[in-house]
């Protein structure tokens, strides 16, 4: 009887003395789109669209309803993805002329010098030699729809026939298979989707025919006292192309997106097209007729390409949860930017308005977010890279102009940012000229240069859509003097010298003040 109590009394003492075993670090999946916009997802509460897969993550974590980027386009917003920096600091600011160098600091690199194994699957648009993964398999440029080309690490050039969001939720899951399965993992699953020229998965191309959709009531915007919005080249109206964006082709298109098609798939892509195409021969519309047609088929085929994405995006969901991975993996959704469906008359991005602005953003955190959470607190595609470095436990570089969301993810912070900072560089894309500001609060001022020189100032609370530039209105003097000694100060923050000496010089033509 007392050696029996003997050895109980060890084993209890045992068990006290040991040592909890340590959390594995937690593996990370990125999911990043293209051009995909909070309007078109029924987390946000869409009502033009549904997506189920995409609203999974939203349900099993955390729904960031004010998340933004720094720079609304498609190479810088994923520069600032990997580095944790403004463009001016990774030095790409520009898809037309900026270099990205993949052999600068990125948290992959930090990732995998702490053990992780790191891939980039599918659209990268940062060149062709990334840095600090142990494999890829991206998409060259932009990419194409069908039958992509891919290079991948090792290999070079691959060609795959088939549709590209399955291509690439194929190539992520043979790597997710074939990986160390010692280590702890981290893959950016990189869509093409839902870039310009839309073209969806043959399964889908019907989807959406019997659908109209309302027109944004401010589709017929005349932008009176917004100098930039006049002079953009981005309307459906006048700027979508029939061929190239609705897929009115002639019989002879020479387009790389159809001539590399097998004959079979051109055969159930022309049998969807070409009546329409006949059938718009047949109307022979004009004016506002001809417009909004072409914002009904803008927005079916929209529609239908992000389709077969969010259903990929349920298979990767699926395989985490059939490779028992769901519970330790934190799986992240965003775009690279918001993009208009019609708003202002537009398609495309750029702006620091709400809807490029602002980007889809939510993230599955098990055992850390509360299933089904919404965060109205602000952050930006800046701060994940110093969130998901701080959720592996490793350390954070002091020159990374992020910040961490994990007071925000735990409860610590509900209101994240209190200042937001974008500067876009492009020139000559679309007309948009550059411009950089800030939004604090409910008000937002922006600083356009180059092309349009003139500032614009926006109250949010009262005018969510950004229809009237109050910048010069007695009655938001104060405001305004305010909103730009911060805009001031957060240049000098993130010091950003260009936007500082356009912020000092005179216009040449000044904004005549309104009483």
């Amino acid at each position: 009887m007392f050696r029996i109590l003997l050895w109980s009394v060890l084993a209890i003492s045992a068990f006290a003395c040991a040592k909890p075993e340590e959390q594995k670090p937690p593996n990370i999946v990125i999911i990043i789109s293209d051009d995909h916009t909070r309007q078109a997802i029924s987390a946000y509460g869409s009502t033009i669209a549904k997506t189920p897969n995409i609203d999974r993550i939203a349900q099993e974590g955390v729904l960031f309803t004010n998340a933004y980027v720094t720079n609304s386009i498609c190479g810088p917003s994923r520069a600032v993805l990997l580095t944790g920096k403004y463009s001016h600091k990774n030095g790409f600011k520009r898809n037309s002329d900026s270099k990205f160098e993949s052999d600068q600091d990125q948290f992959v690199k930090h990732l995998q010098a702490a053990g992780y194994q790191t891939a980039w699957i599918g659209k990268y648009h940062l060149g062709e030699d990334p840095q600090g993964f142990d494999h890829y398999e991206i998409l060259p440029g932009q990419g194409f729809y069908y039958n992509p080309d891919f290079i991948v690490k090792g290999e070079g050039k691959v060609n795959r026939e088939g549709y590209v969001s399955d291509l690439v939720e194929d190539a992520a899951e043979n790597w997710l298979d074939n990986r160390d399965m010692d280590k702890p993992f981290a893959v950016v699953i990189g869509h093409k989707a839902t870039h310009r020229t839309w073209l969806p998965d043959f399964q889908d191309l019907d989807r959406f025919e019997e659908v109209n959709y309302p027109l944004p009531d401010n589709f017929y915007d005349d932008y009176a006292g917004r100098q930039a919005a006049m002079e953009q080249d981005m309307t459906i109206d006048k700027t979508m192309i029939m061929a190239y964006d609705l897929k009115m082709y002639p019989d002879d298109s020479k387009d790389n997106n159809i001539v590399r098609m097998t004959p079979e798939q051109r055969a159930i892509f022309d049998a969807h097209y070409k009546p329409i195409h006949e059938e718009l021969n047949a109307l022979d519309l004009k004016g506002k007729e001809l417009v909004e047609w072409k914002y009904q088929r803008y927005m079916r085929d929209y529609l239908a390409t992000a389709e077969s994405m969010d259903r990929n995006i349920g298979r990767t969901l699926d395989y985490l949860e059939a490779h028992g991975l769901d519970e330790n993996t934190i799986v992240i959704y965003l775009s690279d930017q918001g993009f208009y469906m019609g708003e202002h008359g537009w398609f495309d991005k750029r702006f620091m308005y709400e809807e490029s602005f602002s980007t889809p953003m939510m993230m599955r955190y098990p055992g850390v977010v509360e299933p089904g959470t919404k965060s109205d607190a602000l952050v930006m595609n800046l701060d994940i890279a110093p969130t998901l470095l701080e959720a592996a436990q490793v350390k954070v570089p002091e020159d990374m102009q992020g910040a961490s969301m994990l007071p925000v993810l735990t409860g610590k912070d509900k209101e994240g940012r209190k200042v937001l900072y974008y500067h876009y560089y492009e020139v000559g894309e679309h007309s948009v000229s550059p411009h950089f500001g800030i939004r604090m609060g409910q008000y937002k001022i922006i600083r356009f240069y180059n092309q349009v020189e003139g500032w614009e100032l926006f109250d949010l609370e009262k005018d969510p859509k950004e229809m009237k530039n109050v910048y010069g209105e007695e009655a938001y003097a104060k405001v305004q003097e305010e909103m730009k000694v911060k805009l001031l100060e957060t240049i000098k923050k993130y010091e950003d010298p260009d936007a500082e000496k356009i912020f000092h010089q005179k216009l040449e033509s000044p904004v005549i003040e309104k009483k």
